[in-house]
């Protein structure tokens, strides 16, 4: 698959010190709706790597060709390139890629994670016919919210929500739940809008309770959509995050940045 990517949609890297984090955006996003976030940490003195997902920035129909196995393999990349700078590697992930961030912290040697808007349970009533309504519409219109300039300066997600990788994504989704947030040990950071359209706050509640780390925190916004990086309580999830990943620093266990 070959994709031409708009410089608004690509992957970004924020040089800084040691301590690395890899922001992963959601499905039909881009790396841009966690740019206030990135550019806050990297403020802060974190090397900040924005990665961009495979068939996501250049067109739905890129998108459509996609599985998270593709997705994973970007976060995992990601990681390696973080790796090579830094001596700790921190991800955090937004919606779909709360769960892929799910995945990489049981897996990958992380100090620690961060997982906003993280879907277990969702919303929409369509999603136990998804793996039938495929096979008959190939995608959805969406609603994209402009109210915050946040949203009209970050915001190039896809108008258009392809159908055909949905099963997969929820494939993923349903390994976070059974497997991966059991084997979780590292610090983790939960954020869960209980105003969003998208994600049911249980999920946050779930994800809380079933993670393996000893050190976990859950915050609950109260105002914000689903990409709580981009809505008026922004600057509260930059500030939570970035006080998170520097008190549980270097290994994990508590040591300051």
């Amino acid at each position: 698959m070959i994709e031409t990517v708009k410089p608004e949609t690509a992957a970004y890297f924020l040089p800084g010190g040691p301590c690395g984090v890899l922001l992963v955006h959601g499905y039909t996003g881009t790396p841009m709706e966690l740019r206030p976030l990135g550019d806050y940490l990297a403020a802060q003195g974190f090397t900040v790597l924005g990665v961009r997902l495979p068939g996501h920035g250049s067109t739905w129909q890129n998108l459509e060709q996609t599985t998270w196995p593709e997705w994973y393999a970007a976060v995992v990349q990601g990681v390696q390139q973080l790796q090579e700078r830094c001596q700790n590697v921190s991800v955090a992930g937004l919606s779909l890629g709360g769960l892929l961030a799910v995945k990489a912290a049981a897996e990958l040697p992380l100090a620690s994670v961060v997982l906003m808007s993280t879907p277990i349970y969702v919303r929409d009533w369509r999603a136990p016919f998804l793996k039938y309504l495929q096979f008959f519409i190939r995608r959805i219109r969406r609603h994209k919210f402009q109210g915050s300039e946040l949203r009209k300066k970050y915001d190039f997600s896809y108008a258009d929500m392809p159908l055909k990788p949905l099963p997969s994504l929820f494939a993923l989704r349903d390994l976070c739940r059974d497997e991966y947030l059991g084997q979780i040990t590292v610090p983790a950071l939960v954020i869960q809008s209980t105003a969003e359209r998208t994600v049911k706050p249980a999920s946050a509640q779930f994800i809380y309770e079933h993670l393996g780390s000893r050190h976990k925190q859950l915050l609950w916004l109260q105002k914000s959509g689903h990409v709580l990086t981009l809505d008026e309580e922004s600057p509260l999830v930059c500030a939570a995050v970035g006080t998170f990943l520097k008190e549980y620093g270097k290994n994990g266990t508590g040591e300051r940045v």
